[in-house]
């Protein structure tokens, strides 16, 4: 799996910059609305940003995928609902996850391990901010991904092997 691997610090950095620019679009709003949003306002962050819709029927769907992410799962996820990217705890995680966004019309945050993925070592570093299209409801999910995590280490040094008595 390749990935940009950031620390987390900067990370985190990026989430508060994020939020930041939610923030500044609600306005008197408590959910600020999608068309406020302007990418050219977050040119940096864009690689790992996406726009998640929510569906009647309890799902989600990627209607935007930024260009780092198909670095993360391997392939374009535009289009596709939670089960077809993800196995199915992570995919029940992910609902679970969102459903607390669209409910609390609060932002959230969080760490998931990439493990489903093959690969442990690694881990996102996620945010998702609530947004609405039409009326109050929160309809659409803005999020930002950062992975984070120790690559394999090439050192040279190898454990000694086990004494046997």
């Amino acid at each position: 799996m390749a990935a940009q691997i950031a620390p987390p610090n900067v990370a985190i950095r990026a989430h508060e910059e994020l939020f930041a620019y939610w923030s500044s679009l609600r306005a008197d709003a408590t959910v600020p609305p999608r068309r406020r949003l302007d990418p050219g306002d977050i040119k940096r962050l864009l690689p790992t940003v996406s726009l998640i819709e929510v569906l009647p029927d309890a799902d989600y769907r990627v209607r935007l995928a930024g260009t780092g992410l198909y670095n993360v799962y391997g392939r374009e996820i535009t289009g596709c609902r939670l089960g077809e990217v993800y196995n199915t705890a992570a995919a029940d995680y992910w609902r679970d996850e969102l459903g607390r966004v669209v409910k609390s019309r609060k932002p959230g945050a969080g760490v998931h391990n990439l493990a489903w993925k093959g690969a442990s070592h690694l881990s996102l570093i996620w945010i998702r901010l609530p947004l609405v299209t039409r009326g109050d409801e929160v309809d659409m999910i803005l999020g930002y991904d950062a992975v984070v995590g120790l690559g394999p280490v090439q050192s040279g040094i190898r454990p000694a092997p086990a004494m046997v008595a």
